[in-house]
């Protein structure tokens, strides 16, 4: 055995130095297959080839599948679901209308036999076909395949990759992990779905230091796998203050002496630590061993080639390995592909031969029966792989299918731009050949969300699984906890954050997956949204229609319906009237300290003048027919001194209480974040709301005095009754404000501002028209009515 291990070399160097012979005789007038065929386990024809080389057999010099009678080695089982994690890849592809349409995808899939040598042949197979036919034309034929999916092992992929690096002919293995094939120099044409050691060495080296463990051995593979990664560690380790005891190598080809020697060294040292660059293979052959010789309880620190095999823990009957800790390819899911493996009906349509093979071995039956002696059931074909359970049917090493299933959508994803695919793809009999550089350009996701891309050295990013021991996992962004009833703090659920929950960032907001604060939209009355430029357009128009009644009004203030009730009124009473329209412009507009004390009091005051003056004409209309009565001198107690002080008295009480308001109390701006969960108001908060419904509750007064007052004179017998009109003014009014109250308590946000100023501007416009547009009719339309003996005209008596 220690013969064939340094003899696979050679026999590697020697096909690779044929294949080279032969690719330089290419301007010769003949083709000649030189040596042994070999042809394929698993195939299936495709407009476009893709290759796989699997270590179906642990031996190359094993011609025949006879020993799989007794239980098959490990690496035998998990070449099958390699081959069947490409198989249902190409499937996939065939099937999609997306990626490569028009072009069917096939394959074919060669055993190694675990041998650098087979592993070159089967790779030149790959490349130059089995073809033992003679020809006249020059030896330039295209490869037989556009790229390789494999292999297994580091030292064949590099055997693989040096041979046909020379071809350019991509090869992407799903387990090779030794940093060495990350040497574009010696490796132009590798790539690989999985991290290079690179990472997994520094990362054990991290953990051990991180136990302080700073004394320990190690067992490495004897060959470029183990010894590259081991190196690798023994670099990391001295740089972070960890000693190695020893260093062993190890094959599965050692004689029983060598393996003795191993044995003896650890049993011999001090270290309690050991640290194994090796596969399961390896292990599986010395556990026995390990325990034969008591090894026992000691800690070991694993690669992912081991640390979380199923076999390799069942076949642990002695516990030798308990406790060990190491690293993981991450847990992964293919939709649909275990159910794939566990239906062999596409094995055996893509190779019969292994197909039967398998299935005696895997329900120990045989299909027919040679000698009475064998007392294995007959195979009926029915049988169930999905209701066993064995080596075939777990799937705890999925991330390694998943590999598999990545790198044949690289090629796939490569073969599409390669062949400018968009409707369907300009395929030709006989494609140029697909490159490295066009494969590394790839980047995609799969159907699960996982990013696939290779860096500059052909390798994907490093992720890896260390052991846990939670009651709970954490919970992701987005989440919080909640402690479960009845458990310790440590047994928590994970339940999304309520809705508008912030961080401590100031006016954060939470995006809707929750797992990360951005800034909150702010909201107010401004004067360039719909809204805003409509009620301001409004208050304006009504400003310059109440300036333009004072205008009139002016240039016939000597005519008799100006003059009637007391025209000095009626210009205060326009005056205050342009003040109201134009006060509902403070309330539009980003709130300030200034506009949020303005626009209240301003408001207030501005109404309180109003409805004085309406007041003062009222009480006016009513002691003028009372002093029409004989012997009564009742205007002396109102004459327009007593008109002046009855506003000045009314305003300056309005006035008092906002200046309490004011200086107790005031309005200020306020950020609302409870109105509305995704964004703030901002609004002129009260300050005391006893401030203003004072305010709103004077005005209120004053006007029902007024509509009381109005309403008892408005059928005195006059032509030109200003009563009437006062009254109808002061309904309307009324009316807008009761109603008010529920509107503005209820609206929401900016709107609250909004029916405040629509309150404003409705009763104003409501005074305006009911009290000034009639005296406007009779002076531009009816002039001839215009004069004192029609306006004291008596009403006809009903």
């Amino acid at each position: 055995k220690d013969t064939i291990m340094w003899m696979e070399p050679v026999f590697a160097l020697l096909h690779l130095v044929m294949a080279i012979i032969n690719f330089s005789k290419s301007n010769e007038t003949a083709c000649i297959l030189r040596g042994e065929s070999v042809y394929p386990q698993l195939s299936m024809d495709g407009d476009i080839i893709i290759g796989g080389i699997f270590p179906f057999h642990s031996s190359w010099e094993i011609k025949d599948l006879s020993y799989l009678v007794t239980p098959p080695p490990l690496n035998c089982m998990r070449a099958i679901q390699f081959s069947q994690s490409l198989m249902f890849a190409i499937e996939e592809i065939n099937n999609s209308s997306s990626l490569l349409p028009g072009v069917s995808l096939g394959y074919k899939i060669y055993d190694t036999c675990s041998s650098t040598a087979v592993g070159v042949q089967v790779a030149m197979a790959l490349v130059n076909g089995n073809e033992k036919s003679f020809s006249n034309e020059v030896c330039k034929k295209p490869a037989q395949v556009q790229a390789i999916i494999g292999e297994t092992y580091s030292s064949v992929s590099m055997a693989v990759a040096m041979s046909i690096g020379p071809f350019s002919i991509p090869l992407i293995s799903h387990c090779a992990t030794c940093e060495c094939l990350s040497d574009k120099r010696k490796y132009p044409s590798f790539l690989r779905t999985i991290p290079s050691d690179y990472h997994q060495s520094r990362a054990i080296a991290e953990m051990v230091r991180h136990f302080g463990w700073t004394w320990v051995g190690a067992i490495r593979r004897d060959d470029d796998y183990g010894n590259s990664g081991m190196a690798a560690f023994t670099e990391v380790a001295e740089q972070l203050g960890i000693c190695l005891e020893y260093s062993l190598p190890f094959f599965r080809t050692y004689s029983q002496r060598k393996v003795l020697r191993i044995i003896e060294q650890i049993k011999s040292s001090t270290s309690r630590v050991i640290v194994g660059f090796v596969d399961a293979w390896d292990l599986e052959m010395l556990l026995d061993t390990l325990f034969e010789h008591n090894i026992t309880g000691y800690q070991w620190v694993g690669t992912e080639a081991w640390i979380f095999d199923p076999v390799l823990a069942t076949m642990d009957k002695h516990n030798t390995l308990q406790g060990a800790i190491g690293l993981a390819m991450p847990k992964t899911e293919v939709t649909g592909l275990k159910d794939f493996i566990l239906n062999l009906i596409p094995l055996k349509s893509a190779g019969s031969a292994i197909f039967n093979k398998y299935w005696e071995t895997l329900f120990h039956c045989k299909y027919t029966v040679r000698n009475d002696s064998e007392d294995s059931p007959i195979c009926t074909g029915e049988e169930k792989l999905s209701e066993m359970d064995n080596t075939f049917t777990d799937m705890s090493l999925m991330p390694y299918f998943s590999n598999v299933y990545k790198g044949v959508y690289a090629i796939a994803h490569a073969l599409h731009d390669h062949l400018d695919c968009k409707d369907t793809c300009h395929k030709n009999m006989q494609p140029d050949p697909l490159t490295v550089k066009q494969l590394k350009m790839v980047r995609f996701k799969t159907k699960e969300g996982e990013e696939v891309y290779f860096d500059k050295n052909g390798d994907p990013a490093a992720r890896y699984e260390v052991p846990t021991s939670v009651c709970s996992e954490n919970c992701p962004p987005g989440t919080r906890k909640a402690v479960q009833k009845g458990k310790p703090v440590c047994c928590f659920d994970c339940i999304p954050c309520a809705e508008g929950e912030i961080s401590n960032m100031t006016d954060s907001w939470s995006n809707l997956q929750r797992d990360e604060c951005i800034k909150k939209d702010t909201e107010y009355l401004s004067y360039v949204e719909t809204m805003g430029i409509l009620l301001t357009a409004v208050s304006i128009i009504g400003a310059f229609m109440t300036l333009a009644i004072l205008v009139l009004f002016y240039r016939y203030k000597n005519t008799p319906i100006v003059k009637a009730n007391n025209s000095e009124l009626s210009f205060l009473l326009l005056f205050s009237l342009t003040l109201c329209f134009l006060c509902s412009l403070t309330f539009i507009g980003q709130p300030s300290e200034w506009s949020c004390m303005l626009r209240h009091t301003a408001f207030g005051i501005t109404f309180v003048l109003c409805i004085s003056c309406v007041l003062g004409k009222t009480i006016v209309v009513l002691m003028a027919f009372r002093a029409a009565l004989p012997g009564s001198n009742v205007m002396k107690w109102f004459g327009p001194v007593q008109q002046r002080l009855s506003v000045i008295t009314f305003t300056l009480i309005q006035v008092i209480i906002c200046m309490l308001w004011l200086t107790t109390s005031p309005p200020f701006p306020f950020k609302n974040l409870k109105c509305y969960k995704e964004k703030i108001i901002l609004e002129c908060h009260l300050g005391s709301s006893i401030g203003f419904w004072a305010v709103l509750g004077y005005i209120g007064v004053l006007a029902l005095l007024c509509f009381v007052l109005a309403f008892l004179a408005r059928k005195l017998p006059d032509n030109f009754n200003e009563a009437k009109f006062i009254t109808f003014s002061m309904l309307i009014f009324c009316a807008v404000w009761i109603t008010f109250i529920p509107a503005y308590v209820s609206s929401p946000g900016k709107f609250t501002v909004a029916v405040e100023i629509f309150a404003i501007l409705a009763s104003s416009f409501a005074l305006l028209f009911c009290i000034f547009l009639p005296k406007c009719y009779i002076i531009i339309l009816k002039p001839e009515k215009n004069n004192k003996k029609q306006l004291m005209g008596k009403m006809p008596i009903m």
